[in-house]
């Protein structure tokens, strides 16, 4: 008797071990890091700003000269962007140019001449160097600088008109957001320093020479769409 319980025991034991070997196994769920947002890629976007600019003026003539007057040539500028980015850990380095119609422009009148400048294209190459908080990055940007320099010169001796190129150099820095895996916001700062240059004019009389520093401060805000999509789970 004792001997068919203990067998009839080891048959029901056996048994449930078997139907619990063949039940569906719910495994636990796998842990998945959290997304780890890169710069790394191409992009390009637009941007708009405000430029109060300085223009530092020396002028020498047979019977005159003067130097360190300055006038405040101010203006919208805006414009497009393209560069590319590369992220190290939290270190992004980086590539940008831009190009920007401006409409940074002054007269100036000074003993009997009225003098103006205007930019009315400007452009930069520069390297950018950030640090990224995951979605945010802090970067500083500097390089060379472009421009097309309109300047006049009118007084009741004459008048005077001439264009030219400048270059000078540029450097700042910013913050950009990105707002989704493709667009990013940026607010920005730069100071820009186009250099000198000399005109040779008749309108402050006759063999006058003309020489404009011309430098700026401009605030812009942008927007930029990344071709190549992020990489996720580096």
């Amino acid at each position: 008797m004792l001997r068919k319980a203990l067998l009839t025991t080891f048959a029901a034991a056996w048994a449930g071990a078997a139907v619990a070997a063949d039940a569906p196994y719910d495994a636990a769920p796998a842990y998945a890091p959290t997304p780890i947002f890169s710069w790394t890629g191409f992009y390009l976007g637009g941007q708009i700003g405000y430029a109060w600019a300085t223009n530092t003026l020396a002028s020498y003539g047979p019977y005159y000269s003067y130097s360190g007057v300055n006038y405040s040539p101010n203006g919208v500028v805006g414009g497009a962007h393209v560069g590319y980015n590369y992220q190290m850990n939290q270190f992004v380095l980086g590539l940008e140019g831009d190009v920007e119609g401006s409409g940074v422009s002054q007269s100036y009148g000074f003993g009997p001449t009225l003098h103006r400048a205007s930019i009315p294209v400007q452009g930069t190459i520069r390297g950018r160097f950030g640090f990224a908080l995951d979605r945010a990055l802090l970067y500083v940007t500097g390089g060379a600088a472009f421009a097309g320099v309109d300047t006049s010169y009118q007084s009741w001796m004459g008048y005077d008109s001439l264009s030219r190129s400048s270059a000078g150099w540029t450097i700042g820095g910013g913050l950009e957001y990105a707002i989704t895996p493709e667009w990013s916001a940026r607010a920005e700062y730069r100071y820009t320093d186009l250099g000198s240059f000399t005109d040779y004019v008749s309108a402050p009389g006759p063999g006058s020479s003309v020489t404009n520093h011309l430098t700026s401060h401009t605030v812009r805000l942008g927007f930029s769409y990344r071709f190549a999509s992020p990489i996720f789970g580096r």
